[in-house]
């Protein structure tokens, strides 16, 4: 138990810093709530997915839950842009079904196809989708259209719903919201 309290401070003393550092690419200063967390991952049929990517992991708090709900012959795929968190999710969550990939989500179908795979059953997002360049967030989008099973579906959750503009002409998207979480999130589930 103690190893846990002292690696979720780091994890939090790790989050907490870098939003200070770049505010604009995490969008809250401490990770998302269980409440969040459960209220994403209800939409997951986990017996039918195999391959998950997960966009801006930060220190894992979304990524050791799928990993305890994922099954064994599974794989998840996590896009992150930040070296410290690269580094400290490959040095805090030993899973070999885990792949930490340092990169964009705007890469995502070049790095599913460096593992062999050409689509994804879910690929889940918190990235502030509002302050990225417009010419990101289109590819983000796209490449993760392209990505997606027939049957996939993109899990969003945002801060703010103007998201929902930017979804629309990909996907078809419903709604959902989460008030307990710092900030309240707005839950977008996108199909192709």
């Amino acid at each position: 138990m103690p190893n846990r309290v002292k690696s979720r401070r780091k994890q939090l003393a790790l989050f907490a810093l870098n939003f200070f550092k770049h505010p604009r690419m995490l969008g809250s200063i401490i990770p998302s709530s269980r409440f969040l967390i459960e209220r994403v991952l209800r939409q997951v049929d986990w017996k039918r997915a195999r391959v998950i990517v997960e966009y801006g992991p930060g220190v894992g708090t979304f990524t050791s839950e799928i990993l305890r709900r994922m099954r064994p012959d599974g794989l998840l795929v996590v896009l992150e842009t930040n070296p410290e968190f690269v580094e400290f999710l490959r040095e805090s969550i030993p899973d070999s079904r885990l792949r930490v990939v340092h990169g964009s989500a705007a890469e995502v179908g070049q790095v599913l196809a460096r593992e062999g795979e050409l689509h994804a059953d879910y690929v889940i997002s918190g990235i502030p989708f509002t302050t990225l360049p417009n010419d990101v967030r289109q590819e983000v989008l796209r490449q993760t259209h392209n990505v997606l099973k027939p049957d996939g579906v993109f899990l969003v959750y945002q801060f703010s719903p103007k998201v929902l503009g930017y979804l629309q002409p990909f996907f078809r998207v419903t709604r959902g919201f989460e008030p307990w979480n710092i900030l309240p999130a707005q839950l977008f589930y996108c199909r192709p």
